[in-house]
């Protein structure tokens, strides 16, 4: 697995610097458009919430883009930090590949 040393950008990163930003959208005129509560949002924003699959699509359906697009700035973000954690890392070493008897 490739490990770089430079974190990806996160969810709050893009959505508000690729997606709010150029659009001229809040916090709330989003939660709006997504039919959440704002601080689904902020947090969102703030990277304090991890995107799941019905974000996604809601996202998706908000932008104009694919659930698959979102899902994928997650994982890669949730790849580097375990790959990035110690605790992680030891956990990770720790595992056995399985052999099969024949």
């Amino acid at each position: 697995m490739l490990v770089t040393k430079r974190k990806p950008a996160g969810v709050g990163e893009i959505l508000a610097q690729e997606f709010m930003e150029p659009m001229g959208l809040t916090q709330g005129a989003l939660a709006d458009a997504m039919g959440v509560p704002r601080k689904h949002v902020n947090e969102l924003c703030n990277s304090r919430r991890a995107i799941t699959a019905p974000t996604a699509l809601i996202l998706g359906r908000v932008f104009g883009n694919s659930p698959e697009f979102w899902l994928n700035v997650q994982r890669r973000t949730d790849l580097w930090e375990a790959m990035n954690s110690p605790r992680e890392r030891e956990r990770i070493k720790r595992a056995r590949r399985l052999t099969v008897a024949a």
